[in-house]
């Protein structure tokens, strides 16, 4: 149950993985099961996490093994706050036809200690091209805990995907710091694809020009499955363009991305403009899901299912 390599100075430097990986794991087959020993605090139960990995099952406490060819990552993970271990599941492997399709739920996670601790957490179903940064050790700056994007210098033209969605449900408000709030509004699952062209200069610090873009909210339910969508990828400047959202901006509200630099340190990835149509990307972020609010906030009960995600050209 490996979650991908991070973007060290031997990562930068390697070889972008091939469209036929990424469309290979994008089919989402394949899933490796971590049964996690959580802690005798809480319960001492076994709690099983799902990678979309390959291997046999595991089991124990420590982080689950990396394998750089598992370039999609859910955001299944495993939590060390204060020494008690817990694990958090909000993406599954579900059976569809002869293989399987990914689940991505908006859930509410639990912790609670008598006289320690008495939280909930809500977690969003996530897929993203890069990986989780286990163990997480506090709920706080919840971006930094992602190492978000891979290599890659394609130049897609769109991406194609199957979906199911349940969505529409109303914002809810929960860190595990402060009560649970309904804030009002509802909530929507998302695809988002982002090429960047990445530099980063002596001091570690990383910088990005935005290559492609694609954003696609889904508004409707679909109980039935959607096949062979395609979500054009457009390049350059869009910011002009008559659909342009404020989700496709180089800046969206308080979402911000982050990557391990070359000296092992998490940072941000600043965009600092719009790349030249024709220009070559470095890197790949791919982002699927279940709510589109930022981190902690999302309509409850929000699911969304996707399979056989792949790049056109």
């Amino acid at each position: 149950m490996a979650v991908i390599a991070a973007l060290s100075a031997v990562r930068l430097l390697q070889a972008a993985p091939t469209d036929s990986l990424i469309n290979e794991k994008g089919k989402f087959d394949h899933w490796r099961v971590y049964e996690l020993k959580e802690s005798g605090i809480i319960g001492g139960g076994i709690k099983t996490i799902y990678k979309l990995s390959e291997g046999d099952a595991l089991r124990g406490q420590d982080p689950c093994p990396v394998r750089p060819e598992d370039v999609f990552s859910p955001c299944n993970i495993m939590a060390n706050v204060a020494g008690i271990v817990k694990g958090s599941n909000s993406v599954f492997p579900e059976p569809r036809g002869d293989g399987y399709c990914a689940r991505l739920g908006v859930v509410m996670e639990k912790v609670k200690v008598l006289g320690m601790i008495n939280m909930e957490v809500l977690v969003q179903g996530t897929i993203l091209t890069g990986r989780f940064n286990e163990p997480i050790r506090d709920t706080r700056s919840a971006y930094t805990k992602m190492d978000c994007g891979i290599p890659f210098t394609g130049r897609p033209s769109a991406v194609r995907y199957d979906y199911k969605a349940k969505v529409g449900n109303t914002v809810v408000r929960s860190t595990g710091f402060s009560p649970k709030k309904v804030m009002g509004g509802k909530d929507y699952p998302f695809i988002a694809v982002f090429l960047q062209r990445r530099e980063e200069d002596g001091a570690g610090n990383v910088t990005a020009a935005r290559v492609g873009t694609a954003y696609r909210i889904f508004k409707e339910d679909r109980t039935e499955w959607v096949n062979g969508e395609e979500l054009p990828i457009r390049y350059g400047d869009i910011s002009s363009d008559p659909d342009f959202i404020p989700d496709m901006d180089l800046k969206n509200g308080d979402i911000v991305y982050y990557c391990v630099n070359s000296k092992g340190k998490v940072v941000p990835i600043e965009e600092n403009g719009w790349a030249d149509a024709g220009e070559t990307p470095t890197h790949i972020i791919v982002w699927i899901s279940s709510s589109s609010g930022e981190a902690f906030y999302g309509g409850l009960g929000n699911t969304f299912w996707v399979d056989n995600f792949n790049l056109v050209y």
